[in-house]
């Protein structure tokens, strides 16, 4: 017999007839949780549905040609679905059930929602996927409901979740929970684990007042409540301004404002914090695995409505020492992903090494007070992070200091020259030597000297760089009201368009682009081929089909030249990741873009930044006189002689890498003949330890340890630490404890705020690049999105249409570059690598610092 409705506690529920969310609440009122009661639609109505009015088949041929990443193509299909839902015709043995059962409740108002058969389970969370109605009453709105609930399974984001991981759409099914509706004056979510910082001894509740759906929804900012797990002590109630809350209608529901006696008022008592917080662990304890919990209060009645298990638990941020502070601070910001094993023990150790040298220059005998065990630098859930030990007064006098202000202000060109001479000397000494002749000792000696002097000159430029960060803020605060009365809205004018290496890089691309354009042959093979195949054939001794010999030898005599001259850098300081001479795609799509005419000539911006400079200067010299007028030349002469310093010398940080590089592929070419590793790259995923033993046994001709089955599982923690969202301070100084962040959102649109540091607005795709290994992915015209950027990245600005970066402000490199280039920039966009997917339509508004993801 099909059983098209079943009560809520019937023991013998599946997930394949009643879904996660049905079966997980069954299940709750068998160990003996208030749970509402209700009645189960199982699959078999939905199915019987889909069957009598032929909607699979229309489904599978309206998927069959779209790809998850397509937002237009797949809400034109869900569209389309959701009409067959709302025309089909419900078979009279499901309509007979349906009411059956709603008669036996009484036919009181209930809450209908969805329950898909692939949702709430410990390997694919559907949280949110699909549709729940509230205060539904009566047998047609019961009914009605049902057939939204079911069309829920194909919105636009339920489906593209299912093909994101790789789950049949025509198996997936959905049941409906129908349940009394709980006339709740305060309502929430738990967590029994704390989602935010991962600390698994804590459990975190959002209450606010009314019906859940404002929070589970992000309407309403909720109260937080953190509680100690083992002890039930309340840590922290943080009571938040309610501003609406979600009550019931004679039709429905409505957000309304909260009465002004409650938006601050605590929604929950002690006694009730408690008493929800030994459901919460009664219910992990029972599900052996931390929960996601719905929970609806009633005349002092505590209802759970859903739980579901937390399928993704952030890490805990464990912090090595007390009373250190870590900071993405200094070198940490150039090593914004996690780092290989061999960073870790080999290249963060050298790190330390060099910088102990400048807390000694700096701080001098309070170096020891503040410098931790582990050195100024240490590592995190595999993210680097910088530390000291929390003295903020005493780094503040040693830091201001007279002393310590004259070595960071004074001759900061020709200091940062000296340090740039010396880095130089040791790079060129060891490109002198003949790899292949220095045994694998050797080769490790040179690795470590030229990653130790890349080290030490990052440290001494520290000293210069406040010099150009000082000038121009000095600058602009000082003479912004002048510099506006003379009609220039934008201070950053002054310090556009100077002969930076990354400029003369630029303009070697397009000399090389107007070349290229007059050869024909060599014209059509680059407009006609991808980059990624133009890259391998440029790195390949054979001559393209169609390109005559001479102008291909040419071409690579150019490229080669090009990167000789400019590809000395690195895209990121973990000598892991490959550099621009391995990595041609961004290269090559700039030389193509100016080919094609989509970009300017650096040529010419940098004739107009000129003038404009000069126009700017003389404008601003009209409206002040005397000292004022001493005082505006001196402080732009120095903020104009120090800005190209701080790009160049910041660019020439990775002038080793490609050395460094070079000389690991060496001795991993001797690992793979000697069978302890089959890729050159896979040397990354040693340790240090290992390495030098490997490198001995090299050196000795010994029989090589055979590590090849260590690399797997070093690779599958990698890939976890990305997953991870790295906290910019440890410990969290504002820590954000609530589970429901309320987003700011505009016409069904989600806007993201940062710091706006280059004016304009651009609609276009997104595309997130996280590291160098997504280079290849970037599409010319779209939005570049980075945790942060490099003068290595510089040829992606000339493609991007905006800048959006997780971290930075109106002086890091991503701005000063985006104002180069003339296109919108917006900082400190906290996570937005995480909530902004590659190929979302967004617009980019420079001077409100907005992000709104769905475009204008």
């Amino acid at each position: 017999m099909i059983e098209y409705t079943l009560p809520l506690a019937q023991t013998k529920a599946t997930i394949e007839m009643v879904g996660g969310k049905g079966m997980s609440l069954s299940k709750l009122l068998t160990a003996g949780i208030s749970v509402p009661d209700g009645f189960h639609v199982t699959t078999a109505s939905y199915r019987l549905f889909v069957e009598m009015n032929h909607i699979q088949p229309y489904i599978n041929k309206l998927l069959d040609e779209i790809h998850f990443t397509d937002s237009t193509q797949l809400e034109v299909a869900s569209a389309r679905i959701g009409m067959l839902f709302h025309k089909g015709k419900m078979p009279e043995e499901v309509t007979s059930a349906i009411q059956l059962a709603y008669a036996g409740l009484g036919r009181i108002p209930v809450a209908v929602r969805s329950s898909a058969t692939a949702e709430d389970l410990p390997e694919a969370s559907f949280a949110g996927q699909q549709d729940t109605y509230l205060n539904i009453l009566g047998e047609y709105q019961v009914l009605d409901a049902v057939k939204r609930c079911w069309a829920s399974l194909w919105t636009a984001r339920a489906i593209a979740y299912r093909m994101k991981n790789n789950i049949k759409q025509e198996q997936v099914s959905i049941a409906v929970v129908v349940q009394m509706l709980v006339f709740s004056q305060g309502a929430g979510v738990m967590f029994t684990q704390n989602p935010i910082n991962g600390r698994r001894g804590e459990m975190v509740i959002n209450a606010a007042w009314g019906l859940g759906e404002a929070v589970v929804s992000s309407l309403v900012t909720p109260d937080t409540i953190i509680v100690d797990k083992n002890t039930g002590r309340i840590i922290s109630y943080k009571a938040a301004d309610k501003e609406i809350m979600t009550v019931r209608t004679s039709n429905g529901t409505e957000e309304i404002l909260t009465p002004l006696k409650l938006r601050k008022k605590h929604t929950l008592t002690r006694d009730q914090v408690v008493r929800l917080a030994q459901l919460g662990k009664k219910i992990e304890t029972y599900y052996e695995m931390p929960m996601d919990i719905e929970w609806a209060m009633e005349k002092n009645k505590l209802y759970i409505v859903q739980a579901r298990p937390i399928t993704i638990l952030p890490p805990e941020w464990v912090l090595p020492e007390k009373d250190v502070i870590y900071t993405k601070g200094s070198l940490a910001e150039h090593l914004p992903n996690p780092v290989t094993p061999l960073f870790a023990t080999l290249g963060l150790g050298i790190i330390n090494r060099a910088s102990a040298l400048l807390w000694d220059d700096m701080f001098d005998k309070s170096a020891k007070r503040l410098l931790p065990q582990n050195g100024p630098y240490t590592m995190i859930n595999g993210y680097v992070y910088l530390s000291a030990k929390s003295k903020p007064l005493l780094i503040a006098a040693k830091s201001l200091s007279p002393r310590a202000l004259r070595k960071t202000l004074t001759n900061s060109i020709s200091r940062w020259r000296a340090a740039l001479e010396e880095f130089e000397k040791v790079v060129k000494e060891w490109e002198e030597k003949p790899l292949h002749t220095l045994t694998a000792y050797q080769l490790m000696e040179g690795i470590q000297s030229v990653f130790f002097a890349a080290c030490t000159y990052f440290t001494r430029i520290q000293l210069t760089l406040p010099a150009a960060s000082l000038s121009e803020a000095l600058f602009t605060k000082l003479f912004t009201g002048s510099v506006r009365r003379a009609g220039i809205t934008n201070t950053s004018v002054f310090l556009l368009g100077f002969d930076t290496i990354a400029l003369q890089s630029e303009k070697n691309l397009w000399k090389i682009s107007e070349w290229a354009k007059k050869n024909n042959s060599l014209n059509y093979y680059l407009q006609n081929n991808p980059t990624v195949n133009i890259g391998k054939d440029t790195m390949s001794p054979t001559v393209p089909a169609g390109v005559t010999e001479e102008v291909w030898g040419e071409w690579k005599n150019r490229i080669n030249q090009y990167f000789r001259e400019f590809g000395r850098t690195a895209y990121e300081f973990d000598f892991s990741y490959p550099t621009p001479q391995e990595m041609l795609t961004p290269t090559l799509e700039s030389i193509k873009s100016f080919m094609e005419g989509k970009g300017d000539s650096p040529f010419l911006r940098q004739s107009v930044y000129e003038k404009l400079r000069k126009q700017a200067k003389d404008d601003t010299l009209k409206l002040i006189a005397g000292t004022r007028k001493k005082l505006f030349l001196k402080l732009l002469n120095w903020a104009q002689e120090t800005a190209p310093m701080r790009e160049d010398a910041i660019y020439l940080m990775g002038m080793g890498h490609p050395l460094i590089r070079s000389m690991f592929r060496e001795i991993s070419e001797r690992l793979i003949r000697g069978g302890a590793i089959l890729h050159t790259d896979d040397i990354y995923w040693f340790t240090k330890t290992e390495l030098d033993a490997l490198v001995i046994q090299l050196d000795k001709n010994m029989l090589l340890s055979d590590l090849r089955g260590v690399i797997p599982a070093r690779k599958a923690e990698f890939k976890k630490f990305q997953g991870y969202i790295s906290p910019s301070r440890l410990p969290e100084k504002n820590e954000n404890t609530m589970l429901h962040v309320p987003q700011n959102r505009k016409d069904a649109k989600i806007i993201l705020k940062g710091i706006g540091t280059s004016t304009g607005v651009v609609t276009a795709p997104a595309c997130v690049v996280h590291s160098p290994a997504d280079f290849e992915s970037f599409k010319p015209g779209s939005v570049l999105i980075a945790v942060t950027t490099t003068p290595a990245w510089t040829p992606l600005f000339s493609l991007a249409s905006a800048i959006v970066t997780d971290i930075g402000g109106p002086l890091s490199h991503s701005s000063i570059v985006a104002r180069e280039y003339g296109i919108p920039a917006v900082m400190a966009v906290n996570n937005a690598t995480r909530t902004i997917q590659s190929g979302q339509m967004i617009t980019v508004d420079g001077a409100a610092g907005t992000v709104t993801i769905g475009g204008k």
